[in-house]
């Protein structure tokens, strides 16, 4: 593989795909697709469905299965390093054995915004077995989505904006900052969020056809959002969401 292209495509709706992203797609010769288990197989599902609408070129498609890690680890950022280097080992197994050009991996969102695929394909390189030039091309993120979804903007005049996980939010909003991005919450950390003035607007699925809206002052929303979220993941056995605080 002489050449390998990062390719942001958003969070789930084809039409959200950038003219620059369906260029880069229609240059690769082979796609490599992580697929994270039968509970999450609409996801891969999601991708094929943007090869298709948007793909001419010719190409295959090399499926990866995601490895296994713990999601309530005690030591967090070592299960983590032990994921990416099973992930790296993967890649560059897959890499190493492909015969074409050019190859790709489709990111949910931006491959910069809470997403491990350039630290991988970096880890990768580093190993020193496999050589290639790479590119990102960013994509719309789920922070985008949200706020469109909703007719917001994410801080107001002047103010900064903190973007941020469930965990962190566990230890309490920053002082000084009113305008919170949250990201990857699988416990609804916002019922730990004080106060009686927090609005808080939330999505789940966002640019899918299951897309899913909340919002309203936290304390009088707090309690159907978490139900919704539970039925939504039991219905489909997965979730993706994510939401925006705002205090004052």
């Amino acid at each position: 593989m002489r050449e390998l292209l990062l390719i942001g495509i958003g969070v789930g709706d084809p039409d959200q795909v950038t003219v620059q992203a369906v260029k880069a797609m229609n240059t690769a010769d082979v796609f490599f697709v992580i697929g994270k288990g039968d509970e999450k197989q609409e996801l891969v599902d999601l991708r094929t469905g943007l090869l298709a609408e948007h793909v001419t070129h010719p190409h295959r498609v090399v499926d990866i299965v995601d490895p296994p890690r713990d999601r309530t680890p005690s030591d967090y950022r070592g299960v983590v390093e032990d994921w990416h280097e099973k992930r790296a080992a993967l890649f560059e197994t897959e890499f190493a054995a492909t015969g074409e050009d050019v190859g790709a991996i489709l990111v949910w969102g931006d491959p910069a915004l809470y997403d491990s695929t350039i630290r991988i394909v970096e880890r990768v390189l580093a190993r020193g077995n496999v050589t290639f030039e790479w590119s990102v091309v960013p994509g719309v993120t789920s922070v985008h989505a949200l706020a469109a979804a909703h007719r917001t903007v994410l801080h107001r005049v002047g103010e900064p904006i903190h973007i941020t996980t469930g965990r962190r939010l566990a230890e309490g909003l920053p002082d000084g900052i009113d305008n919170v991005v949250v990201m990857l919450d699988a416990h609804c950390t916002f019922t730990q969020v004080p106060g009686d003035d927090v609005h808080i607007w939330w999505g789940a699925y966002l640019g899918t056809p299951d897309e899913v809206l909340v919002s309203g002052n936290l304390r009088e929303v707090e309690e159907q959002i978490v139900r919704v979220r539970a039925e939504l993941r039991a219905r489909k056995g997965w979730i993706m969401d994510t939401y925006m605080l705002r205090r004052g």
